[in-house]
């Protein structure tokens, strides 16, 4: 059966669900190895030839084993020469579950944001736009930003999702921050994203307080970005504290201009 976006699949769960519910007993659920990964695909940019490849974001997704990917940089179809549904080809690649947050559209028309691609259903998903701040107060480029928030049922119990890309100012941050804070799950949640901000930023530590940083498993301080020669760990999955977490990587994979990274999880 070929994967379309979760709106579908939601109608094809909901039905499934209606029958599982007329059975007097549920088999137990045996726990499940999810691979989780955080990838800034830079509008799928292959990092060497600087021209868009699909097959390329494909095959680093395989690379690493993934089941659930938070993707940033994303374009979706406009007119425009490049902007393709991204998401949804890399998805079809793959095989996989879909569901893009658009942010922002350039120039008015071209729409850009987040995705999330999954092996298991997408049953809900929405978006969810980070306030922009009042003021511009530093030098820096400023850009709408959001978080998507997802349910994902892993073989009948559901996983909450957030996927974000943060801006490049201090004041981005905050807002970005206080968003995710009051649209995190308190159980089975996962955070993944690009933060522009380093382990040691102190706009950090409310998340940490809350979450568990899936970075704690590295055998060694990994880093990033840029791919080539990382020198800032800018890049982070985090989970909720009653989530098992097997292992975690940031893999040296030079294909777009962020290295992934990967967590692997018990669900």
């Amino acid at each position: 059966m070929g994967r379309l976006d979760f709106e579908v699949i939601k109608e094809k769960i909901t039905r499934k669900s209606k029958r599982a519910n007329t059975a007097s007993e549920k088999p137990a659920r045996d726990a499940v190895e999810l691979t989780l990964m955080s990838y800034n695909t830079q509008h799928c940019l292959n990092y060497r030839t600087r021209k868009i490849d699909y097959q390329m974001v494909a095959d680093t997704i395989k690379k690493c084993g993934a089941d659930i990917v938070g993707l940033q940089e994303i374009r979706n179809k406009s007119d425009a020469e490049g902007y393709d549904a991204q998401a949804k080809i890399i998805a079809h690649k793959l095989g996989f579950y879909y569901y893009f947050a658009e942010a922002i559209r350039f120039s008015g028309k071209n729409p850009y944001g987040n995705a999330l691609l999954s092996r298991y259903p997408i049953i809900s998903a929405e978006t969810i736009l980070i306030p922009d701040p009042k003021f511009k107060i530093y030098p820096g480029y400023y850009e709408t930003r959001c978080i998507l928030k997802a349910k994902i049922d892993v073989k009948g119990a559901i996983l909450n999702v957030l996927v974000t890309h943060l801006g490049l100012n201090p004041n981005e941050h905050r807002k970005g921050v206080r968003t995710i804070l009051s649209n995190l799950e308190k159980k089975n949640c996962v955070l993944i994203g690009d933060f522009n901000m380093k382990p040691h930023n102190k706009k950090l530590r409310p998340i940490k307080e809350r979450l568990y940083d899936t970075a704690e498993k590295f055998s060694a301080p990994k880093l990033s970005f840029p791919s080539d020669n990382p020198k800032h760990k800018i890049d982070y999955i985090f989970t909720s504290r009653d989530l098992k977490i097997l292992s975690a990587d940031i893999p040296p994979i030079v294909s777009s201009d962020h290295r992934p990274h990967i967590a692997t999880l018990e669900f």
